[in-house]
C-alpha cells in the first residue's frame, strides 16, 4: 500500500450550529486533523473538487432523502477524488472515483461508496453536465417531462446549475424555452449565450403577468427549481395535460419559507389534468452511462454548453455556499480543493 498525501493534516469543515434563518459562514468552523489511515478493505481518497448544490441547505432542515445534517459532523457534499492509498484490490492509486464525503481533503471509505471514473478532460465536467447536476436535468427533463417539437417549457432557477442544462436539453428537443432568472444579466445570458428564446425576471414584480407575456400559447412542462409563488404563477398557465417536474424548492430552503403553499393544488391538477411528479437523481442510477454518453455528445457537437463557475480553495466553501443560495452564481458552482 502506498500512502503518499500531499499535506499532514486534513482540513474539515464542522457544522457548529444549524441555522434558524439564513445560512451564514459563522455556521461553520474549519478544524485539521489527522490524515486517516486506510484499514482492511478500505480505501483513502483526496477530495479534488467539492460540489455545492442548494439541496445542502435543505439537508439541514431534516430528513430528505438522506439523513439531515446535525451539529459536530463533517459537511456533507459530493465530491471528486482521487485514490492516494487502497487496501482493496478493485482500486489503486491514482484511479479517479467520486464519492459523498463531504467537505474535507481526505476521507476513508469502502468500495462500496465509490464510483469509479475514467480520467478524462477536463474533470470539472464530472461535476456538472456529466454529473449530478447534468444527470439531473436530462431525467427530469426527458423521462418527466417529454418536451415535444413546438411545445412551450418553462424553467425556473433557469440560470443555476441544473435549470441552465434543463432549459437547453428542451431546446435540443425542439421545444419553445423561457427562462425564469433572477437579473436581467442573467436573463440576457440564458437567451444571448445558451439559447432560451426569452426570459422573466422574477424580482421584477407581477411574476404570473410578466411569464404570461412569454408564454402566449400557455406553458406545456414547466421544469420547477424553486416552488413558492412562480410555481403558483405557472400552475394558472399551464395547458391541458401540461407536465410539472418538481425538481427543487429554492423558495423553501434558506431563511423564513412561504407562509403558504401553492394556490391551485388541487383544483388546476384535477381540471387541467396535469401530471405533477418529484424525482431524485438516484432513481435513474441504472441509466447513468446512457446520460453521461447523450450529454457528453451533445457537448461535443457544440448544442449543450457548459456553464461552471469555479471558486478556488477549499476554505471558501461556505461563502461559496452563502452566495449559491442569494443566487450569485450562473451555471454550475464548484470548490477546487486541491
Amino acid at each position: 500500500m502506498s500512502n503518499k498525501t500531499t499535506q499532514d493534516f486534513n482540513r474539515q469543515f464542522i457544522v457548529t450550529e444549524l441555522p434558524k434563518d439564513k445560512l451564514s459562514t459563522n455556521h461553520f468552523t474549519m478544524q485539521e486533523v489527522e490524515v486517516p489511515e486506510p484499514g482492511p478493505d478500505e480505501i483513502l481518497i483526496r477530495t479534488l473538487y467539492l460540489s455545492l448544490d442548494p439541496a445542502a441547505r435543505a439537508w439541514m432542515q431534516g430528513r430528505t432523502y438522506r439523513d439531515p445534517v446535525q451539529p459536530g459532523m463533517v459537511m456533507p457534499g459530493f465530491i471528486l477524488a482521487e485514490v492516494v492509498a487502497s487496501n482493496d484490490p478493485d482500486f489503486v492509486p491514482g484511479e479517479l472515483v467520486e464519492s459523498h464525503s463531504g467537505w474535507q481533503d481526505y476521507a476513508v471509505l469502502k468500495a462500496g461508496d465509490l464510483y469509479k471514473l475514467p480520467w478524462r478532460e477536463p474533470v470539472t465536467h464530472y461535476m456538472s453536465v456529466l454529473g449530478v447536476t447534468g444527470k439531473t436535468a436530462y431525467f427530469g427533463m426527458l423521462d418527466l417531462g417529454q418536451p415535444k417539437p413546438g411545445e412551450t417549457v418553462v424553467v425556473s432557477a433557469a440560470a443555476g446549475a441544473v435549470g441552465s442544462v434543463a432549459g437547453q436539453i428542451a431546446k435540443i428537443k425542439g421545444a419553445r424555452v423561457v427562462g425564469i432568472a433572477g437579473s436581467e444579466e442573467k436573463c440576457a445570458w440564458l437567451i444571448d449565450e445558451l439559447g432560451f428564446d426569452a426570459a422573466v425576471n422574477y424580482k421584477t414584480g407581477a411574476i404570473l403577468k410578466a411569464i404570461a407575456a412569454q408564454c402566449p400559447s400557455g406553458i406545456d412542462v414547466y421544469f420547477d427549481n424553486v416552488g413558492g409563488d412562480i410555481l403558483e404563477a405557472c400552475l394558472f398557465l399551464m395547458n391541458e395535460r401540461g407536465r410539472i417536474v418538481c425538481c427543487g424548492a429554492l423558495a423553501y430552503y434558506d431563511g423564513v419559507p412561504p407562509t403558504a403553499g401553492p394556490r391551485g393544488i388541487p383544483g388546476l391538477v384535477v381540471t387541467k389534468r396535469l401530471r405533477m411528479e418529484g424525482f431524485i437523481v438516484l432513481d435513474f442510477y441504472d441509466r447513468r452511462r446512457q446520460a453521461e454518453d447523450e450529454l457528453a455528445t451533445w457537448v461535443a457537437e457544440g448544442r449543450l454548453k457548459v456553464c461552471e463557475d469555479i471558486i478556488e480553495g477549499l476554505e471558501n466553501a461556505p461563502q461559496g455556499l452563502v452566495g449559491l443560495l442569494a443566487g450569485q452564481n450562473m451555471g454550475k458552482r464548484i470548490i477546487k480543493v486541491a
